[in-house]
Order: structure tokens, then C-alpha cells, then sequence
């Protein structure tokens, strides 16, 4: 009888050992599920299209696949007001803030507190993503963040000078806010360089996690065109700053040097005049196809119906438009400015310096190698070189590293932005004072037991993180 009591009380103990087990396992498993609570902030968000947008939209959809909580928050456009949801429960504030000038919101320093402190409390965000230097509202989130005590990230997604107005002022406003960022990610280590410098940022704290591209999305045409006839596409934002003035120069030149050779510029922006003059000009209506603003998601049907990608930006940070092209199997040619020459292998890619002359000269050897390329190669080394799932792993990182960054007091932050200059520095702390009196101001008009938290809205998620 002794003997049968030690087998059931073995047996009972066994068991008790692997509900345990099992309890602790399912336990670590919902920690890992679920580490981070994020919200990414930026004026440049879906249905506006660009860069930025898709970087943020991608890296938000990876992070939702790996376990964790994003919301992103922007301006409302148009109609588009109020919450929302997109592809993968990605939660999106549309907060009621107009565009002011260039998609920007007008600074307010301290209007968007109220609402972005409630966002932060009904959300349990941990932690504060901002993107891109040009957006004000990316700046005044990370200011109430840091006032608020969250963990603040920075991701510069553009370059800037050194000498003019307006690239003077933006530094200025860099430097306030990065003053106090935990952490910062930049899209290139040229682009890194350029944040620190116009920082003062330490570089230790500055982490380079490129862009990626959509294989899914972008493939190579089925059937390989004929040669018979040079196709070469542009699809970029016709502004200065993308170079849109060099087009007009190359653009009569080689078609003068090779009378088969055909050109589609997809895009729109100030510049579109003076292209549509040249052509008019030099008699090209029937060789230069000016297709205006194309969709995101009418960008492949316009790339692979090309052979040659050409890039004529004078300045630029990472262009995720060149990872699309080389991704449909385009040859791409492309001025060497900022993080260019990062972005592609030599064999994928011809160089050239931001000049007419050298432009036409870069064209030439592209066309020259064109029989060399096979787009579906190239496809497949794309696959490989740059994916949105291994970018999100790394910002984990960056993440991991910033919330375990010890929290500092309002004196201790104060002497950061003193540095910041001899006047300027001043102001800053004044307006971080009047920032924190506010916030204090908030807590007790409404403290943070009235904010109703919202329940996490959460679904199945295939494998494919960059499929939107």
C-alpha cells in the first residue's frame, strides 16, 4: 500500500513539475511577445507618399510581426481625421493639425502637449520614435516625451548644409532637440557624419540601420524588354534639391548622342515647368514622356518598363527609389552625393558627380553594360542584400539599449541644453522649463487615473513582414 502511495505521489509530483514548467515557459513567451510599446511620430505618413512614409510604414508593420505594440501619429489630411487602422492592426492618430507649409504642421511648442500626453497614457507607450529633421511635429513629440520621462528615438532620414539660411536654423532646432535624445538612427554613416556634426550629438549614441526595400512588391517583368530601343525612367520629386535642373541638361544630350534612346520621368514638383520647356525646346514630345505624380503602387508598372534608373539628386541621405529600381533588375546611374554610394554594389550602380558632362558621360557606360545585366540576378541579390524584417531586428536593438538608458532629472537635462550655445542655450532650457510646469499643470487639471487606457488590438500575422 506504502508502495502504490509512492508511485501516485511521485506521479503527482512529476506533474506539478511540468505545470510549472510549462507555466514559466508560456510566461517568458509573453514577455518576448509583446517588449516594447512604440509610438512613431511624423508629419510624413500615409496617403502622403515619399521615403520617409514608407520607412516608417514598413518598420512598423516588421515590429507589429515580432511582437510589438505600434502606433504612429501625424497630421490629419483632408478628410482624414481621427483613428484609424491600416494592414496588420498599425493603429494611426490622425491628430486634427493642419498642414502649414511643405506637409508640415505649424509649431506650436507646446499646443500638441495635451493631446500627445493622452495619446502616451491611453496607448502605455514605453517609448517615442520620431522621423525626419523637416517635421516639427517629430520634434515637439520628443520634447514632451523626454519632459514626460520617456525614452526618446531619433531617425534622420536627410542631409543638411552647413552654410545657408535654412539649413543654419534647422541645425539650430537639431541640436535642441537631439540635446536630450536617448538614442539616434541614421539611414547611412554618411548621414550619420552629417547628424553628428550638426549636433554635437555624441557618435556613440548614433546607430546606422539602412533603408529596404519591398521584393515582394518589386519584381523584374516577366519578359526581358527588347534593346532594340533604350528606355531610361525618372521618378523623383521635381525640386531643386532632387536635381531636377541637371535633367534638364542631360536630358537633350543624350538624346542628341543616341536617337534610341527614350525617356519617362514619372513625378511632379515646381521643376516640372522648366522640363516641360526643354522639351518644347529641343522638339522631344515624342522621346521624353512626362507622366506627372505616379502612386506607390503604380511605381513598378513605370520601373519595368524601363532599362536604365537614373538619379540625379545633390543631396541625399539613402534613396530608397534606386533600391526599387535595382530590385525590378534596372541598371541604375546616379549622382555620387551623401549615402549613395552606400546603397549598391559597383556592378549595380554607375556614378557619376553631380555635373551635365559627367552625367551624359555616365549614361554612356551604363548603356555600354546594359547587355551585361540580367534583372532577374539582380532581383535575387536584392533579396539578399537588404529586407525590412533585418531592419527591424536591428532598431530592437536600438530600442533594447535606449529603455535600459537610466532616467536623469530636470537639472541633469537642463545642463545638456546650456551646451547647446551661449543665447541659445538659455532659451532652450527656458522653453523646457515652461514645457515642464505645463505637463505639471496637465497632471493635476487631469491626472493620468482619469485617462481611459485602451485595450491592445492585436492579430494573426503571416511571416512576410514587408508585404503590405
Amino acid at each position: 500500500m506504502w508502495f502504490v502511495n509512492r508511485k501516485i505521489l511521485k506521479r503527482l509530483c512529476c506533474i506539478i513539475f511540468d505545470a510549472m514548467y510549462a507555466e514559466k515557459v508560456n510566461s517568458m513567451m509573453g514577455e518576448q511577445k509583446e517588449r516594447f510599446r512604440i509610438l512613431m511620430v511624423s508629419d510624413f505618413f500615409y496617403p502622403n507618399f515619399g521615403g520617409v512614409e514608407n520607412h516608417i510604414y514598413y518598420l512598423a508593420q516588421c515590429l507589429i510581426k515580432l511582437g510589438h505594440k505600434v502606433v504612429v501619429m501625424t497630421h490629419a489630411y483632408g478628410n482624414r481625421s481621427g483613428v484609424r487602422y491600416m494592414t496588420g492592426g498599425l493603429k494611426v492618430y490622425y491628430i486634427p493639425w493642419t498642414p502649414f507649409v511643405m506637409q508640415n504642421t505649424l509649431p506650436t511648442f507646446y499646443g500638441t502637449l495635451p493631446i500627445i500626453r493622452t495619446i502616451l497614457v491611453r496607448e502605455k507607450i514605453s517609448l517615442v520614435h520620431g522621423h525626419q529633421a523637416f517635421s516639427t511635429l517629430c520634434h515637439e513629440a520628443l520634447m514632451h516625451a523626454r519632459t514626460m520621462g520617456y525614452k526618446a528615438v531619433f531617425t534622420d532620414h536627410s542631409l543638411y548644409g552647413f552654410s545657408d539660411v535654412g539649413s543654419i536654423h534647422m541645425n539650430k532646432v537639431l541640436q535642441f532637440t537631439l540635446a536630450d535624445v536617448t538614442q539616434a538612427i541614421c539611414v547611412s554613416h554618411t548621414s550619420k557624419e552629417n547628424t553628428v556634426l550638426r549636433s554635437g550629438l555624441l557618435p556613440e549614441k548614433v546607430f546606422v540601420i539602412p533603408n529596404a526595400v519591398d521584393t515582394a512588391m518589386f519584381k523584374p517583368a516577366a519578359k526581358r524588354l527588347s534593346r532594340d530601343e533604350i528606355v531610361i525612367v525618372v521618378i523623383s520629386r521635381l525640386v531643386y534639391r532632387k536635381g531636377a535642373d541637371l535633367l534638364v541638361e542631360v536630358i537633350p544630350e543624350v538624346c542628341r548622342l543616341y536617337p534610341f534612346v527614350r525617356f519617362i520621368v514619372g513625378g511632379d514638383g515646381p521643376k516640372r515647368v522648366r522640363l516641360e520647356e526643354m522639351r518644347e525646346k529641343h522638339s522631344l514630345q515624342d522621346r521624353v514622356e512626362m507622366l506627372g505624380a505616379v502612386p506607390h503602387a503604380q511605381v513598378r508598372s513605370v520601373l519595368v518598363s524601363g532599362h536604365i534608373f537614373l538619379n540625379s539628386s545633390l543631396t541625399e541621405a539613402f534613396c530608397i527609389a534606386i533600391l526599387e529600381a535595382a530590385s525590378c533588375g534596372l541598371l541604375t546611374v546616379s549622382t555620387r552625393v551623401g549615402g549613395v554610394p552606400e546603397v549598391l554594389p559597383d556592378d549595380m550602380i554607375v556614378l557619376a558627380e553631380p555635373d551635365p558632362g559627367d552625367m551624359v558621360h555616365a549614361i554612356k557606360k551604363a548603356i555600354s553594360i546594359l547587355p551585361m545585366i540580367d534583372p532577374q540576378v539582380m532581383h535575387n541579390r536584392m533579396k539578399g542584400l537588404y529586407d525590412w524584417h533585418d531592419v527591424a531586428k536591428r532598431t530592437e536593438i536600438v530600442y533594447d539599449r535606449a529603455l535600459k538608458c537610466t532616467n536623469q532629472s530636470l537639472l541633469e537635462r537642463l545642463s545638456r541644453y546650456l551646451s547647446c550655445g551661449s543665447w541659445a542655450g538659455k532659451l532652450f532650457c527656458l522653453v523646457m522649463i515652461i514645457d515642464f510646469l505645463l505637463w505639471r499643470l496637465l497632471q493635476l487639471w487631469q491626472p493620468a487615473e482619469r485617462i481611459e487606457e485602451v485595450p491592445d488590438f492585436t492579430m494573426f500575422h503571416d511571416e512576410d513582414c514587408s508585404r503590405p
